[in-house]
């Protein structure tokens, strides 16, 4: 949660909930009756939701004051401060996660990270309800009427936030589109966790690095190119690309590498995959690339980009650009893809960041 937001909950969290009556608790217990617990209550504030979810339950704010209203609210949750970017739980968790009013205190360019986190928290399957605010813009001045002025928000376009929802690792079941109060739109995602990997991605990425998609085997680890038989860590090592082996959120730190996929649908095989499939997926990539604007946008692997843009492309930089940004196309990284070393593989990696 931004800082000056935080502070604000931090000194009126007693009187703003006074001044508030609870709103979609019908959605929360909707939520609960289709899915299990341990739940989540992500931005809990004074724990009105967290009540209804199934338990045991998490309520996560980032302000102290707040949570200590949960006590009076939801007695039983057990009560967390938090942040949403850096979720202070072990990997499957959670079988329901409920986020309503909290995702919108992040600045968009936080979101997908944020989501991220999320969908490594929750079980596979798990289904959660996340509410954002729907516009376009964001700041101080988004809501310049409301009655505890200075707090940040952030309003979004409806398919761009479908693409970041989906992005992190979510189906998308449902969107409710509605208008609680006058000049106040939100959209309600239900959503089901997926046997996936989530985006790594955010702002001042050098590289985006584009799988075809992942296997089940990078899925259950939670890092793409996972397997030991493939060979993009030890290439990317030996490029200089990153520093440490298997550690996307270290790459996206440290060095400006950010990772997504073509199709997000895990498989046992590529050939599971339609060109329907890719062709979604490429518009969803240059949808991200034309938003995040990485300095270059590297495909490992010729087939997705063969299937959905060029069936006769050879490795090498492409003559279409993904959203305004230069696209390399690189041989896959894989083990069964024998005619590529590490060392080849490293030189097609120094030529993308050549275009940096």
């Amino acid at each position: 949660m931004d800082r000056g937001t935080r502070d604000i909950y931090e000194r009126h969290a007693r009187e703003w909930a006074a001044k508030r009556r609870p709103f979609h608790l019908e959605e929360a217990e909707a939520l609960a009756r289709r899915s299990n617990g341990p739940s989540i209550d992500l931005g809990c504030g004074p724990g009105w939701h967290a009540a209804m979810l199934p338990e045991p339950t998490v309520a996560l704010d980032g302000a102290r004051a707040m949570l200590e209203l949960v006590k009076e609210h939801a007695p039983r949750a057990l009560r967390v401060q938090g942040d949403l970017a850096a979720l202070p739980f072990r990997p499957r968790s959670f079988g329901t996660a409920w986020a309503r009013n909290s995702y919108v205190h992040l600045p968009r360019l936080e979101v997908p990270g944020a989501l991220a986190q999320l969908h490594r928290s929750m079980r596979v399957d798990a289904r959660g309800t996340l509410a954002f605010f729907v516009g376009g813009d964001e700041g101080r001045d988004v809501f310049p009427d409301t009655d505890f002025g200075g707090r940040y928000f952030s309003r979004w376009d409806l398919d761009q936030l479908v693409d970041i929802v989906i992005g992190a690792g979510f189906v998308v079941d449902r969107v409710v589109h509605r208008t609680d109060r006058v000049n106040e739109h939100d959209a309600h995602v239900e959503v089901t966790c997926a046997r996936t990997l989530a985006d790594v991605v955010g702002p001042g990425m050098r590289v985006l690095t584009c799988g075809l998609n992942p296997s089940l085997y990078a899925a259950d680890a939670g890092v793409g190119f996972a397997r030991p038989g493939n060979r993009f860590w030890p290439a990317a090592i030996t490029a200089g690309l990153v520093t440490v082996d298997r550690d996307p959120w270290h790459a996206l730190r440290h060095h400006g590498v950010g990772f997504t996929d073509l199709v997000k649908r895990a498989t046992t095989a590529a050939d599971q995959l339609t060109t329907g499939e890719y062709r979604a997926g490429l518009a969803r990539v240059e949808r991200l690339a034309a938003w995040l604007e990485p300095s270059v946008v590297a495909f490992v692997g010729l087939a997705g980009w063969r299937a959905a843009v060029d069936r006769k492309a050879v490795a090498g930089l492409q003559h279409r650009a993904l959203g305004g940004r230069p696209v390399y196309v690189m041989p896959s990284s894989s083990g069964l893809n024998a005619r590529s070393s590490v060392d080849s593989l490293a030189a097609h990696l120094r030529a993308a960041l050549a275009l940096t």
